[in-house]
């Protein structure tokens, strides 16, 4: 993403979950940016992909938005709420396919 996000984390789930086959983690720093972030990815997916989510849930207020995808489900966190929820805790045995920080 272009908006800067930080710490990215792309985890394959498919042998541990039915939720989904993949899950995108990623922190903004603030409301502003997050939004942006949700904005770009849609567009960017709509536009080029021609896929758009099923659902999105959340607000950048929040300092959490999910973008289901289907197969893919993006969660866009604010620093603090990425602590809260600890995803990457919670998805320990999933396989990390990408990592940027």
């Amino acid at each position: 993403m272009e908006k800067k996000a930080t710490d990215t984390l792309l985890l394959d789930i498919r042998e541990i979950s039915l939720l989904a086959d993949y899950f995108v983690i990623t922190t903004g720093e603030v409301d502003r940016q997050i939004e942006a972030m949700v904005e770009e990815l849609s567009e960017t997916l709509k536009h080029e992909g021609r896929v758009i989510p099923l659902r999105v849930e959340g607000e950048a207020s929040s300092g959490w938005v999910l973008m289901d995808y289907g197969s893919v489900v993006v969660h866009l966190f604010s620093p603090a709420m990425r602590d809260y929820y600890r995803l990457e805790d919670l998805w320990k045995n999933a396989r990390v396919l990408v990592r940027i920080q």
